[in-house]
């Protein structure tokens, strides 16, 4: 059983949920037998690219929010807090309340990390082992071995992780378990065991925490860092970025003809606009890559008859690889840690963002 020491340092908050579950009621009790005084508001949402705004009551007094879209900055004068439900935070980069340098933003960096490397490492399989072209054969019902087809498998293979967060650790996980070797990319330099360290929330039992698994590592903001990182010979390239100003479309042609050398699979689990959309169909056609597996697009939603959909050796999925329906409890675990830290029972919050480089 577990003891509920209660703290009244977040009496008088108001803490807004405004996700897409059903209320927790027995969760919500042992928040409010924690922090004695603290009102918790609980507000189920669609899940939706255009969420409609609250009514008034709802917003009024709230110093705390967990969610997913951004909300109106005029309606939250007292928002101290956000806790985001997605790894990234690039809807909120332009809202009043992201701005503001007196309201500190988290994100659930680490919640998706399971199931979206899971769907990295289940495509990349899948592709190499050739699963759709049998699965079409089944269909038909015929029993044919198909000796044309390109079959390979992982080990001595290399895959490279541009944007070693969460997500890219638990796929260097996966990957090292294939027997691949890893080298991973980094905004700034992690050249030391300190550095290199996860400081995120993590999964137990996933991830690479200590930075232990990456037999190299690159590291820079320019493009010539980049070129240089998917110049090193990548069989897998997983885009696992933050999208930024400073990181749109930083796939392009001029990258995919780098990529051309070793006909790299690309994987891209983070936002459509790492990519030239355009030059992505070009390389495909043009057999510069060996293929690509997206679960992402740009624009987003793909629109019917897009020339992407028909594009050779690709493979789409509707934005879905974040999904499990272990994802809420992972976020409450995040939620609980970060309400110790505004309440004082720790020093510190996780997954706090830099605003200035938007992760």
């Amino acid at each position: 059983m577990v003891t509920i020491t209660p703290t009244s340092s977040l009496a008088g908050d108001v803490l807004l949920f405004e996700v897409p579950a059903p209320r927790d009621e027995k969760w919500v009790a042992q928040l409010q037998e924690r922090y004695p005084g603290l009102e918790i508001r609980w507000h189920t949402s669609e899940l939706t690219m255009m969420p409609k705004p609250l009514p008034d009551e709802v917003y009024d007094g709230v110093t705390l929010l967990v969610g997913f879209m951004p909300h109106p900055a005029e309606k939250l004068p007292k928002v101290r807090y956000v806790q985001l439900m997605s790894a990234g935070a690039d809807r909120w980069i332009t809202n009043d309340l992201y701005k503001n340098p007196n309201v500190t933003f988290c994100t659930a960096n680490g919640t998706h990390a399971p199931q979206i490397a899971e769907w990295v490492i289940g495509t990349w399989l899948m592709a190499n082992h050739q699963f759709l072209s049998y699965a079409e054969q089944q269909k038909k019902g015929t029993w044919n071995r198909q000796p044309s087809l390109y079959i390979e498998d992982s080990p001595g293979l290399r895959m490279g992780i541009l944007g070693y967060g969460a997500i890219g650790r638990h796929c260097a996980r996966l990957g090292q378990g294939l027997g691949m070797e890893v080298y991973a990319y980094t905004r700034s330099e992690k050249a030391t065991p300190e550095a290199r360290k996860d400081d995120s929330y993590v999964v137990p039992g996933t991830g690479d925490p200590d930075g232990l698994i990456p037999a190299k590592w690159y590291h820079g903001s320019s493009k010539e860092s980049i070129n240089e990182f998917l110049a090193q010979d990548l069989d897998l390239l997983v885009i696992s970025l933050p999208l930024t100003d400073a990181t749109k479309y930083i796939i392009s042609k001029e990258q995919f003809d780098i990529l051309a050398k070793k006909k790299t699979f690309v994987s891209n689990i983070a936002r459509g606009q790492h990519i030239n959309t355009d030059d992505l169909i070009e390389a495909l056609k043009e057999g510069k890559i060996r293929g690509a597996a997206l679960d992402v697009a740009d624009p987003e939603p793909l629109t019917d008859g897009h020339p992407l959909w028909s594009a050779p050796n690709v493979f789409i999925t509707p934005h879905v690889s974040w999904q499990t329906p272990h994802l809420f409890q992972r976020i409450q675990a995040v939620v609980e840690r970060n309400l110790e830290g505004l309440g004082g029972q720790k020093p510190t919050l996780i997954n706090v963002m830099n605003k200035t480089h938007g992760y």
